[in-house]
């Protein structure tokens, strides 16, 4: 069956003709916007580029990186705590784009803290003191992620976590004795 298009076609109640005209004039949408778009958009702006953090003295430090349409492994992204889950994680609300927040879980790159679902008494005893020690360096302000990418256990981003006084988050886990290294393979028990 062949179907002529004309508008006197779209004003008949014959059935089949309102189907072919929704579909035409969706075709004929898609074709006028993508030649339309083009010339309405407008011009793009200058990636955003804000301040991280301040500085020992309180002065307020260069601006640190720019922003970009996706999460890009290279740059840091200020970060607001929400709350800090264990010692190795922590929930934030992260600047992507200029007033573009995504709250996820970070998971603090290349250490393991003991978890607080322990599986003894030693383990929840480090579990607690590594939840305080990240409670107190995140409590520092100028939260910053870095290096972000995809957690293995999904739900959550893994990334690298920088302060206004500690460059390394995980670094001074590690070197407070509340964590270990940790590679992404199995991890070791907390017991015994």
């Amino acid at each position: 069956m062949r179907h002529r298009f004309s508008i006197s076609t779209l004003t008949k109640t014959r059935s089949g003709n309102a189907l072919f005209a929704g579909v035409a004039l969706f075709g004929l949408g898609l074709a006028v916007g993508a030649t339309v778009k083009s010339t309405l958009s407008p011009p793009k702006a200058a990636p955003f580029e804000p301040p991280l953090a301040a500085t020992h003295d309180g002065a307020p430090a260069a601006p640190a990186v720019r922003l970009m349409r996706r999460l890009d492994p290279a740059l840091a992204y200020p970060a607001e705590v929400l709350r800090v889950i264990d010692g190795d994680t922590f929930q934030a609300r992260v600047r992507v784009w200029p007033g573009l927040d995504v709250d996820t879980k970070v998971r603090l790159r290349g250490v393991d803290a003991a978890e607080l679902h322990a599986r003894c008494a030693g383990e929840l005893a480090k579990a607690q003191a590594a939840l305080a020690a990240l409670e107190t360096i995140l409590a520092e302000g100028g939260v910053a992620i870095s290096q972000v990418g995809i957690d293995k256990y999904g739900g959550r981003v893994d990334a690298a976590v920088s302060t206004r006084a500690t460059a390394d988050v995980s670094a001074a886990l590690l070197n407070g004795g509340f964590a270990r290294s940790y590679d992404g393979g199995r991890r070791a028990s907390w017991c015994g």
